[in-house]
């Protein structure tokens, strides 16, 4: 299950830092943060997991739900290799999940 499902005030600050009140398993509320610098980088104009720094070369970033509330969606226009800005979407529930009220990279 994707970790926006047992979250609330989820945001970006800094332009690469995901934040939220996450669910424990026991109902209680956690503050809980990653930084998706250290998970995703920047390959020519798109994001890539497993990658470091997106944000070194990222413009205009910003989180939502999209697609009927399923889909938590980071946005950002990152610069390609022709110094270009390529408008990119990622889901971030393919690698960040919820553990007990704390974000996972998987």
């Amino acid at each position: 299950m994707s970790f926006h499902y047992s979250a609330e005030n989820i945001r970006i600050d800094d332009g690469h830092i995901l934040r939220a009140r996450l669910q424990r398993v026991d109902g209680e509320w956690n503050d809980s943060e990653i930084d998706l610098d250290n998970h995703l980088g920047n390959d020519n104009g798109y994001f890539q997991w497993d990658g470091v720094g997106f944000s070194g070369s990222a413009q205009n970033v910003e989180f939502s739900i999209e697609g009927d509330g399923s889909v938590p969606v980071l946005r950002a226009t990152l610069t390609d290799g022709e110094g270009n800005g390529q408008t990119r979407d990622v889901n971030l529930s393919e690698r960040v999940a919820n553990n007990d009220g704390n974000f996972v990279y998987n």
